[in-house]
């Protein structure tokens, strides 16, 4: 049985080229901000970024944070740091 399509997956990241976006996974999306993670393309190279949009008046979407990360020693890094914090979290 095939996977069911997440809703808030549907509209394309409003991300252009030079960067080339393979995959997206929305985080959050509503009172007009926009998290996903978003698996690139770079000049060549990949990267898992976690991008923050906020919606405009106007309409469309302002990129207002982009994280990177840019290698597997790095993601190790902040999941051992977020993993200690996290646990205080009720």
């Amino acid at each position: 049985m095939p996977e069911a399509k997440n809703l808030r997956d549907e509209e394309k990241v409003p991300i252009v080229p030079p960067l080339k976006v393979i995959e997206h996974k929305t985080i959050n999306k509503r009172f007009g901000w926009w998290s996903a993670v978003v698996l690139l393309e770079s000049y060549g190279r990949k990267q898992v970024c976690f991008y923050l949009w906020q919606k405009k008046p106007e309409g469309g979407w302002k990129r207002k944070q982009k994280f990177a990360i840019h290698n597997q020693q790095d993601w190790s890094l902040i999941q051992d740091a977020v993993g200690g914090m996290i646990e205080t979290l009720t």
